[in-house]
């Protein structure tokens, strides 16, 4: 993508709705998958940091109904620098109502 360069997820083969449907060997996989892939991504693109996250329901953010995680390299040059997962849902305009 040319705004999050570097980013991807990584999801089980096995249609899983969610992150909490996982297998323990889904798990292990997606572990070792995760630092395969980040060493991949500290050659390639050198970045300063990750974002790393699941979105789980559709009030979570989860858009597609099959459990991946999101791998995000972030730079220091980025005008959203330091502004992780929950940078907009800590925002006063979020407060629930009730």
């Amino acid at each position: 993508q040319p705004v999050l360069v570097g980013s991807g997820i990584i999801g089980p083969r096995a249609l899983r709705p969610t992150l909490f449907d996982l297998t323990a060997d889904e798990w292990e996989a997606t572990y070792r998958l995760l630092h395969e892939v980040t060493d991949r991504l500290d050659r390639l693109h050198r970045p300063d940091g990750y974002t790393v996250g699941w979105n789980v329901g559709t009030v979570g953010g989860q858009e597609v109904m099959h459990a991946h995680l999101h791998i995000i390299p972030r730079f220091a040059d980025e005008p959203l620098a330091e502004q992780g997962l929950r940078y907009a849902i800590k925002q006063e305009a979020n407060r629930r109502l009730g």
